[in-house]
């Protein structure tokens, strides 16, 4: 285990503040590990699985972990040109309005180019338009951390040393390539917890009630299959009714993308699963 690996980006939803809960939560054996919403990888990179298939919606995000894996000292240099200046950033992040000069920009020069968007823009948030464009405006940071060498090494000797399939597809096909001795961890676009509360721009078309109950299908598929999951979302009534006929455990974290920040705090999330046996914390 490399405790030096952690998170290369920030997401909305990340699970930095529920890894002890999570962890204490798995399986005692883990043959092979499968997360379909990969985002920014906190619970990949805490459990470190040798055998994993991991997934996002987002191509963009996806093809920042080949890079992060296949070349990550260009990486770094690319990031290293970069200048936390409010006019760099709307140049940087206007790249994509140009459809045909976007395209002939390297793979390693897109992959920077959503890293550093991603540390300067406001709240961290990743947010595309009907257009597929980056729209979040520019955040004001004192110290926006930029290039993290340790972190972007750290993960490229992860995903290097180890047999991580790297995927960019429909959460459904992508369990269907999920082993009967795998472990699934889901780790959906949460139910909103209020009619203002919904964001779902991770990419084209959101993720709706429609697609929650598909992934629930999905679940029901797995548990009829002996598959072990445990998934996360908000502690909505939607969602508990929805998830009644497993074990659900509510527990709290913070979460900051409201735009107001007086109500940003603690919200009620739940964590589902279809297993009994747990790790101590030990």
């Amino acid at each position: 285990m490399n405790n030096h690996i952690s998170p290369f980006v920030k997401w909305v939803g990340g699970k930095r503040q529920l890894i002890a809960e999570i962890t204490c939560m798995l399986p005692e054996t883990m043959p092979s590990y499968c997360e379909p919403f990969l985002g920014g990888g906190a619970v990949l990179f805490a459990v470190q699985p040798k055998n994993a298939i991991v997934n996002d919606l987002n191509a963009e995000l996806i093809s920042v972990y080949e890079t992060v894996r296949d070349d990550v000292e260009s990486l770094i240099a690319a990031l290293g040109r970069h200048e936390y200046t409010r006019e760099h950033f709307y140049a940087t992040r206007d790249l994509d309005r140009d459809k045909d000069s976007y395209r002939q920009l390297s793979k390693t020069a897109k992959a920077a180019r959503l890293i550093y968007l991603n540390k300067t823009c406001y709240n961290g948030l990743f947010r595309v338009n009907s257009a597929g464009e980056f729209n979040v405006p520019f955040g004001r940071y004192k110290n926006p951390g930029i290039v993290n060498e340790a972190a972007l090494r750290a993960a490229s000797e992860y995903l290097c040393m180890h047999n991580i399939e790297l995927y960019s597809e429909d959460f459904a096909a992508n369990l269907d390539r999920v082993a009967n001795n795998c472990f699934v961890y889901l780790d959906p676009p949460y139910d909103p917890v209020s009619g203002t509360a919904n964001f779902t721009g991770y990419s084209i078309g959101g993720f709706d009630r429609g697609e929650q109950i598909r992934l629930k299908r999905c679940c029901d598929s797995l548990n009829a299959r002996g598959v072990k999951f445990l998934l996360s979302n908000a502690a909505t009534d939607f969602i508990l009714d929805l998830y009644k006929d497993y074990h659900i455990i509510v527990v709290g974290a913070k979460r900051a993308i409201n735009s107001n920040a007086g109500k940003r705090g603690a919200i009620d999330e739940v964590l589902i699963k279809n297993y009994n046996s747990s790790r101590s914390r030990g």
